[in-house]
């Protein structure tokens, strides 16, 4: 089913049992935050992550009557999928009590959660959805609905604009503008470029994965300032990386393993988690340290100096980073 359909269906009632997955987070966290509002369920659901998961907590709670009247709501996060007799028994409890509820939000692969689908079928009383990345058109109408709930004065163009500056994200936007919001005044594309920290493009993303991997990257650099992007925008992208670096390098040195929504605040697909973990495993801290002093400096040294000098500025600002690995 897809998320239109979807929408569609909570309009009459809400599903009891749902398995929701897919590339977008911000609507992902939108219909579990609107079960959670309809149910008023916020104190009494139980939720449970990752390997906190536990088949016989779980369908103790879903065997027994709601402790304050209202409805059981059992929320289930994790990247590993279910046992098919676990999720048929789990999901056969729903329809047992009407006050039952079952949502596995899903962040693993899409194959493990097409192999769930069978499981959460219409005909055992459940229902499975699939979230894919929206579109321009899709992702400006949901900021719109999500600047009115904030009362955040912005228009169309400058939605389109944060919605581009940010790949797309949904979940990134929509705390940008909360963010935003707080000035109490009306925001303009300018007033996104210069309070909104844009996430690197996926060429720049590229760039900075073979600068930690030491391949060479002139050709990359080149390539980018061909496209338009300024030496002051890659190099903040740059900042932003090895921020992120740092912050994966801290979480799982206390957990043991990453987890880029507990980290970030929002999913990022699994291929670019691995490598983040991956860099910020191989890199020590203090050359992580050496390297943002580095970044400071060199964005000092870009702002003092002439614009037809900052290219060759930021060629050496990269090279010089890189031999700090």
């Amino acid at each position: 089913m897809y998320a239109r359909e979807f929408q569609q269906r909570l309009q009459s009632e809400l599903l009891r049992a749902v398995l929701l997955y897919g590339e977008d987070d911000y609507l992902i966290e939108k219909y579990l935050t609107l079960y959670k509002e309809r149910l008023d369920a916020a104190e009494s659901m139980m939720t449970l992550y990752h390997d906190e998961y536990d088949f016989e907590r779980a369908k103790g709670y879903l065997s027994q009557s709601s402790l304050f009247g209202g409805s059981n709501l059992l929320l289930i996060r994790r990247e590993k999928k279910l046992p098919k007799k676990e999720l048929d028994t789990l999901i056969a409890l729903t329809q047992k009590n009407p006050d039952n509820y079952l949502l596995f939000a899903f962040a693993g692969e899409a194959r493990d959660a097409k192999a769930m689908q069978s499981s959460f079928s219409e005909k055992k009383g459940g229902v499975w959805v699939r979230f894919f990345q929206p579109n321009p058109r899709e992702g400006v109408a949901l900021l719109r609905e999500e600047a009115a709930k904030l009362g955040l004065e912005i228009d169309d163009y400058a939605l389109h604009h944060l919605f581009a500056m940010l790949n797309g994200n949904l979940a990134l936007c929509a705390k940008e503008m909360e963010k935003l919001s707080i000035l109490r005044r009306p925001i303009d594309s300018k007033e996104i470029d210069r309070l909104v920290y844009s996430t690197a493009p996926l060429a720049v993303e590229q760039l900075l994965a073979d600068l930690f991997a030491k391949k060479p990257i002139t050709e990359t650099i080149a390539k980018l300032l061909e496209l338009g992007e300024d030496e002051f925008s890659i190099l903040r992208s740059t900042q932003f990386f090895v921020q992120q670096i740092f912050l994966f390098q801290a979480y799982i040195k206390i957990h043991g393993q990453p987890d880029s929504r507990q980290i970030l605040g929002y999913k990022l697909p699994r291929h670019i988690e691995e490598q983040k973990a991956s860099i910020a495993l191989k890199v020590r801290s203090s050359a992580l340290l050496k390297i943002y002093e580095h970044l400071l400096k060199s964005e000092l040294e870009l702002k003092k100096s002439k614009t037809e000098s900052r290219e060759a500025l930021l060629y050496g600002a990269m090279i010089r980073l890189q031999s700090l690995l």
